[in-house]
């Protein structure tokens, strides 16, 4: 069985989804980021850069365990373990790769920047309420969600017409659009994609996991560990 090293946050649901979808059996560890967990020596050697998700698996190349940090890195090692949800041709994979980089050098950090300043920023002690931060990385969002939706007005997936890892990396994050402050009424290809993922079972299986110890991160304490470390 896999060991995921896990919080429920949108970069957690990545690898909890591609768990569930790819019907990997796992075992789950929580990594309480409110609580500083991702800071302890033993997670290091698995994350040198604190930061969760992470995996072992006991069954990696050559039979050998491996760890694996950097949910695209997870990802795109689970996708290529199992075979599935890659595509089935270079230039599929060409175009699996594109959007999960895209994910991971855009939505991703542009989005989680705007949850910090539109959510938890003016929220701090003493309140940290910058309206050039908060219009920067909203517009920023809005932009990157324009630029999917366009993509998505031509393919059905975000890769082609086959359900990718890229879509798992992109819709825990896109399926928080409200506290990002966007709106769908002008992007109706990237509200029907957000429909179709999440009706799927794995996505709901990944999504539930945990979910009940989801926070929004107001507790000073958490703060302070999340914030100012």
């Amino acid at each position: 069985m896999i060991d995921l090293y896990f919080w429920p946050t949108p970069n957690g649901w990545k690898v909890s989804i591609a768990l569930e979808e790819m019907e990997l059996p796992y075992i789950t560890h929580l990594i309480n980021i409110g609580k500083g967990d991702q800071f302890d020596p033993e997670f290091l050697k698995i994350a040198p850069n604190n930061r969760m998700p992470a995996i072992v698996d006991p069954d990696g190349p050559d039979g050998e365990p491996v760890s694996v940090f950097e949910s695209g890195a997870i990802l795109m090692y689970l996708a290529r373990k199992t075979g599935r949800f890659y595509g089935k041709t270079e230039r599929d994979r060409i175009a699996v790769e594109e959007w999960l980089m895209w994910q991971m050098g855009g939505v991703g950090p542009m989005a989680g920047q705007a949850h910090h300043f539109l959510k938890y920023a003016p929220n701090m002690d003493p309140p940290q309420d910058l309206p050039y931060a908060k219009d920067r990385y909203r517009a920023e969002v809005g932009r990157l969600y324009g630029v999917l939706d366009r993509r998505l007005a031509e393919n059905e997936y975000v890769a082609g017409d086959f359900y990718s890892i890229a879509d798992m990396s992109i819709w825990g994050w896109a399926s928080l659009w409200e506290g990002q402050q966007q709106v769908l009424e002008d992007k109706p290809h990237f509200t029907r994609w957000l429909e179709t993922v999440s009706a799927r079972p794995g996505v709901q299986a990944g999504r539930a996991l945990h979910a009940e110890l989801r926070g929004d991160h107001r507790d000073k304490q958490a703060q302070g560990v999340l914030f100012k470390r």
